[in-house]
């Protein structure tokens, strides 16, 4: 095992990485897992080929109505609401919210459940992060045209975002033809691709999160806490981007990767314009969002639904240990092991299996009961490969 103190090179790790799939290549599930290479969003729209030197996709502008304060209590939009993105401090229990549908007037009231709680690390805080504390959801909505929120006492620093990530204007954008499409033989949608507006990760010119790199320690395992059956996963990651990179202050999406029903794997985090998802040029993994008070260092993967009650599909559960396998490997990390984490940014250190879930770290149930319970077959899935 190589010490996780000590940075990769970008070539060793590019060798690494393509050593790494090609020995994968060859085994049966790895094989399986990897998806058909994309050639379209699956939204609205489709890719125009025009020759080598100039490939583009065209996606859905996000169209987004944001408030705070008792301001974000009430919204009516003048476009059809797809998902409501909504967080506060203070009790996590205890929030409802009515939808607005076209016709019909308000629907009955529906309990807002705290989804998976992200956050930045605090230098000397708390290892728990500030997310311990509040609620944070992302609540299909289903195309309403307004929403009412009801909070729980002693609930403060209310934020709302009514999203549309399907209908609003086309936005085109180039795809590099010399940008990879693959991650070292696994297939992934690329950030462009999926219709990530890179506006998005700056506030008043600045980039609002610039990207730190730290070597990586440990992986955890996520779910979004969307629809299962997600007739349009692109839409939803570009739903949680804009709720993490705008209404959250994070500045980009909280997670490194992020895989849907049909395994197909989504760059998440920036990280560089080298061309290697969630690395830097030195090979140390930057640092995302998904794990309040444990992210430097920490890799975070989230797949798309909700698995409290079900388990993920199969495609899902290749893409997901297929990837997991590329990464241990290539930094030369045992998948079973049992280890002490330590944040480089604020020294808080945390015992925890090398692969875990969100719920080993903070107090949340994500990634979901039966997901969770599946960790350890997982574990040894990936050191099989």
């Amino acid at each position: 095992m190589t010490d996780p103190s000590s940075a990769l090179s970008r070539r060793t790790l590019v060798t690494a990485l393509g050593a790494t799939a090609a020995a994968l290549a060859t085994a049966p599930a790895a094989h399986a897992a990897a998806p058909a290479t994309p050639t379209a969003p699956a939204t609205p729209g489709a890719p125009s080929p025009a020759g080598p030197a100039d490939r583009t996709v065209t996606v859905p502008a996000t169209r987004a109505r944001s408030a705070t304060g008792r301001a974000a209590a009430t919204a009516r939009t003048d476009f059809p609401i797809h998902y409501v993105g909504v967080s506060w401090d203070g009790p996590r229990r205890g929030g409802a919210i009515r939808l607005h549908h076209e016709g019909t007037g308000p629907g009955a009231w529906q309990p807002l459940t705290a989804g998976c709680a992200g956050g930045p690390d605090l230098p000397g805080g708390p290892g728990s992060g500030a997310a311990a504390t509040g609620a944070a959801v992302l609540v299909p909505a289903g195309g309403a045209v307004g929403y009412d929120l009801r909070l729980p006492d002693g609930a403060a620093d209310l934020r709302a975002t009514a999203l549309d990530t399907t209908q609003g204007p086309a936005r085109t954008a180039t795809l590099s033809p010399t940008a990879p499409v693959t991650f070292c033989g696994v297939e992934y949608l690329s950030r462009a691709a999926w219709g990530a507006d890179e506006s998005k990760r700056f506030k008043n010119g600045v980039e609002n999160s610039p990207a730190k790199y730290y070597p990586l320690q440990t992986l955890t395992v996520h779910h979004t806490d969307t629809p299962n059956a997600d007739a349009d996963p692109a839409a939803t990651v570009r739903a949680i981007y804009e709720y993490h990179a705008v209404t959250q202050d994070w500045g980009d999406i909280g997670y490194h990767f992020l895989i849907d029903e049909a395994g197909r794997i989504y760059e998440g985090r920036w990280s560089g314009d080298d061309g290697l998802p969630a690395h830097d040029a030195d090979g140390n993994a930057v640092t995302a969002f998904h794990t309040a008070g444990f992210n430097s260092g920490n890799l975070g993967i989230a797949l798309l639904g909700t698995l409290t009650g079900q388990e993920p599909t199969a495609k899902a559960r290749r893409s997901l240990t297929l990837l997991l396998a590329l990464l241990t490997r290539t930094h030369g990390l045992d998948p079973q092991a049992h280890v002490t984490f330590v944040n480089p940014v604020n020294g808080v250190t945390k015992p925890v299996d090398l692969i875990s879930g969100h719920r080993d770290w903070l107090a949340t149930d994500c990634p979901g009961g039966t997901m969770y319970a599946t960790l350890p077959a997982l574990r040894a899935e990936v050191a099989a490969l």
